[in-house]
């Protein structure tokens, strides 16, 4: 079984409900996942929006949220979690804070990609890193990954 991430939240590509965005109460999404390799020591999620500030002229990839050593045996993230899984740790966001940050787009409908990675390692305390400074923790250490998108318009 390949590495699947969802929610039952909103389906593929298709748009994210407004109660998890900055539009509604920008709850963080519930997300569920099944076949994690076994040989997996934690997962990593990322959450971003290549589209920002305006679709037809990206100048940024927006970072919404960043979780890293989730454990293994964790299956998903509750709608608007507040306890996260033990030992999990957060990344700094865009916003320059950890936590979730909903879609909330100037202009257009943007696309936000939920991506998911299965790890070799158990990384160690990168104190709030930034989401490029956990992909280059990652590096060579990813087993697998999936995305999952959805996508927001302000209206």
């Amino acid at each position: 079984m390949t590495l699947q991430l969802s929610s039952p939240a909103f389906a593929p590509s298709q748009t994210i409900p407004a109660k998890y965005t900055c539009q509604g109460q920008d709850l963080s999404p519930p997300l569920e996942w099944k076949g994690v390799p076994p040989e997996t020591k934690s997962l990593a999620l990322i959450i971003d929006d290549p589209d920002a500030p305006d679709p037809n002229a990206p100048k940024t990839i927006w970072v919404h949220w960043i979780l890293y050593n989730i454990p293994p045996s964790t299956q998903g993230l509750a709608e608007g979690i507040t306890a996260l899984p033990p030992g999990t740790l957060e990344g700094t966001n865009d916003w320059k804070r950890t936590g979730y940050g909903g879609p909330c787009p100037p202009i257009g409908t943007h696309r936000y990609f939920h991506k998911l990675y299965a790890l070799d390692v158990v990384l160690s305390d990168l104190k709030h890193p930034t989401k490029e400074d956990l992909e280059k923790a990652m590096e060579g250490h990813v087993i697998t990954s999936t995305e999952y998108v959805g996508t927001y318009r302000k209206s």
